[in-house]
């Protein structure tokens, strides 16, 4: 069957290759993928997509308008009680905190403002100097070491090293830490017809949770000049973040500052090896179209796949006459798919490093959940970027990446590289 047969109407019941709630649709090529995301961007109203598995289903949000309408009305359009699928058990959330993400205000403005707090211009400065010198760092040891994967080699290194960095987290427990939270995220997201037994994966959560809540009380007692103690030791309203909201907020940063930042990169990498015309355009002017470049990277690849909301009352999207939802509804945010909206980007299907304006929906589509990690994913990209191809200029990935199947973030696996050292 064509990945395009099956959506001629939002009466029809999408087959696999055209139905994103079917865990077939994420094993199909990105081409196909993008095709059945282009045709259901082209019907009327948003199409309903059930869940073969489960019978229960959403009605997915492809346009770019009704993404950013979606996050921009947080009071009807919800997270609790999770934005991911399936959403995270009560007893999980009772046992491990709720992430931000998962949280509506109140309660997440009042960790919002908490975390907003900690992040003073010093420590933003001290981070910025901080990204410049382990990406220098990186590059020096990839000349030493050649190794031959870049994902493990490059991209996760950076966002990793910088985050520790900036939490204060000692060098000695990092090495355990990125294995737990390896195994705790190794099948966030994935497509599978056959139940998931989550056990290792909320061993390994609860491990690296209680490391950083021993951090947590050692840093309430001597606070240093990190985020660690900034976030345990704020007073916004007489609020800080506690041992569990502290081992939320950490799993968030690490999924969401360090996760998506290395895919990023590693689809830059391949981008740019696979459009060369685009790479030699971009070297031959990095100060004029590097910041462009990276923007363009995170609205081609869109690291983040997804989101979901519950509404909250009922409400007809995109105005009066619009689209009618019922309270108790679910809707997926296709980040993906509104990235590549015709109605919104020329010849969207084209990778284009001088792309200008791009409001890509890369981070979110605004509102109280915008990235929080935005300015820092660009700083890091466009560090590590300027660095590598300053040094090895003609850096270039081979083969074709490792891609991990998820309905959840656009995952690279690994991703084989080489470049010619200096002074060959």
């Amino acid at each position: 069957m064509s990945a395009l047969a099956g959506i001629a109407s939002d009466t029809d019941r999408p087959s696999s290759g055209t139905n994103p709630a079917h865990p077939g649709f994420w094993s199909l090529s990105a081409e196909d993928r993008a095709a059945a995301f282009a045709r259901l961007r082209a019907l009327d109203r948003p199409q309903f997509c059930t869940d073969p598995r489960t019978g229960r289903g959403f009605h997915a949000l492809v346009r770019h308008a009704d993404v950013v309408a979606a996050s921009r009305t947080p009071e009807v359009f919800v997270s609790a009680p999770g934005v991911t699928t399936p959403e995270p058990a009560r007893w999980v959330r009772a046992l491990f905190g709720d992430s931000m993400v998962n949280l509506d205000d109140p309660r997440h403005a009042d960790l919002r403002r908490i975390v907003s707090r900690a992040f003073t211009p010093r420590l933003i400065a001290r981070v910025e100097d901080d990204i410049r010198q382990v990406a220098t760092r990186i590059v020096d040891e990839v000349l030493a070491r050649r190794p031959d994967d870049f994902v493990a080699a490059v991209a996760a290194e950076l966002p990793y090293q910088v985050i520790c960095n900036m939490m204060g987290v000692p060098e000695q427990q990092r090495r355990e830490i990125l294995r737990q939270i390896n195994h705790a995220s190794e099948h966030t997201g994935v497509a599978r017809s056959r139940l998931r037994v989550p056990g290792r994966g909320l061993r390994a959560l609860a491990r690296m949770q209680a490391v950083i809540a021993a951090l947590g009380r050692e840093r309430r007692r001597r606070p240093t000049d990190d985020l660690i103690s900034a976030l345990v030791t704020a007073d916004v309203d007489g609020k800080h973040l506690n041992s569990r909201e502290l081992g939320a907020f950490f799993s968030l940063l690490l999924v969401a500052g360090v996760e998506t930042t290395r895919n990023a990169l590693a689809h830059g990498l391949h981008l740019l090896t696979d459009h060369p015309g685009q790479r030699e355009l971009l070297l031959s002017d990095l100060d004029a179209h590097l910041g462009n470049a990276v923007e363009e990277v995170v609205r081609y690849s869109t690291p983040i796949i997804q989101f979901r909301r519950t509404l909250a009352a009922e409400h007809e999207l995109g105005g009066p006459g619009g689209t009618p939802l019922a309270k108790g509804d679910k809707v997926v945010l296709f980040f993906g798919s509104a990235n590549r909206d015709e109605a919104v980007f020329t010849d969207p299907d084209t990778f284009d490093v001088t792309r200008s304006p791009n409001p890509h929906l890369g981070f979110g589509g605004g509102g109280p959940h915008f990235c929080l990690g935005a300015y820092l994913a660009r700083q890091e990209m466009k560090v590590l970027l300027r660095e590598l191809y300053t040094r090895l200029p003609d850096l270039r990935s081979v083969g074709e990446p490792e891609l991990i199947p998820s309905n959840f973030d656009n995952r690279v696996r690994s991703l084989r590289f080489t470049f010619t050292p200096p002074g060959r």
